[in-house]
């Protein structure tokens, strides 16, 4: 059965969305992208900026808006420019789900503007407040029901990237308390040059600075787990690169550790529940080797370290392409 799609948001996670659904046929007959809320922005920037981008390179196929759609190749998509979602007409349109990828409808509350206004579902690209359900995939798909859940969050890149971690630690080990920091690559919501900012850290450069600030990314986990409540910390630094991240993660365990034993376990997993979700490698690579990466997450097996009953691991993760494939498998499977 085809879903019908609209994007509402078309930034760095609506673009990559697009071009990740467009890239994959198996999903041709599954998803059907109806149309594109743009907000403020102007339709022929919009196209211009999706064919042409600094980090994902120059869309191969031919863009062009004309006459209220987006023509992409064979593609016509309807152009939105509404900020206020109950503006927006979903129901003559028979979305299926809302795509929420402007940051600015994360809470149940204005989430809920686009079920108002026609929409059956709305899927959050972002960490939200009072939705009916967080999904990992991979970690908790099972928990979501189509019947009961209309409000969905799929988390963020970083506990995309993160819940994996925890998974296969606490199903293989005795995970007592873990400290977690994302290194993680500069986005829109910094700046360029230092100007005035409510977060003194927030208003310096970010392409000239390593930026401590915050995550959210252990409060997502405790929803999936609510048992390590209180037992993990974690803190972000915004760091000089465009695009790829990756999480460090120190744990203690009620086990004796080795960096042998912590590897198989992440190769098992990757090669059997995880597999697509999580990889393994053990190949002496940078940050750039992982843009387009499709997994939520890839252990560094070369720097995994042990000392008694303490670990720590890293996973690579394109902070865009690998959340949106994501993004993409739970609307396929849903």
């Amino acid at each position: 059965m085809m879903a019908n799609i609209a994007i509402s948001g078309f930034g760095r996670i609506g673009k990559a969305f697009l071009r990740a659904l467009i890239a994959d046929e198996s999903v041709h007959k599954k998803i059907n992208v109806v149309a594109i809320n743009i907000g403020p922005a102007k339709p022929e920037m919009v196209a211009f900026l999706f064919k042409y981008d600094s980090i994902m390179g120059i869309f191969p196929g031919n863009v062009e808006y004309k006459n209220g759609f987006l023509h992409i190749d064979d593609y016509k998509i309807k152009i939105i420019a509404e900020t206020d979602p109950l503006k927006i007409d979903w129901k003559s349109l028979d979305v299926d789900w809302v795509v929420e990828s402007s940051g600015h409808f994360t809470s149940r509350e204005k989430a809920e503007l686009h079920l108002k206004a026609g929409a059956k579902k709305i899927l959050i690209t972002a960490p939200s407040t009072g939705e009916d359900i967080t999904i990992i995939p991979g970690v908790n798909d099972s928990s979501y029901d189509a019947k009961k859940h209309s409000i969905v969050s799929l988390g963020s890149c970083t506990t995309n990237c993160f819940a994996p971690i925890v998974k296969v630690i606490k199903e293989n080990f005795k995970l007592k308390c873990g400290l977690m920091t994302t290194v993680h690559a500069y986005t829109n919501d910094q700046v360029l040059l230092d100007v005035e900012h409510k977060d003194p850290r927030r208003a310096r450069a970010a392409a000239q600075n390593i930026i401590p600030t915050k995550t959210g990314a252990e409060k997502v986990i405790v929803k999936i787990y609510p048992e390590l409540e209180g037992k993990l910390q974690a803190v972000a630094l915004r760091v000089p690169v465009p695009k790829v991240s990756i999480v460090d993660f120190s744990f203690e365990t009620g086990d004796s550790l080795t960096t042998e034993v912590i590897n198989n376990a992440f190769k098992k997993a990757a090669e059997s529940d995880l597999k697509n979700i999580l990889q393994y490698t053990e190949e002496p690579l940078v940050s750039s080797d992982f843009s387009n990466n499709p997994h939520s997450c890839i252990i560094d097996g070369l720097i995994t370290k042990a000392a008694g009953n303490m670990g720590k691991v890293f996973g690579w993760y394109d902070n865009e392409w690998g959340y949106c494939e994501r993004l993409k498998d739970f609307l396929k499977n849903s």
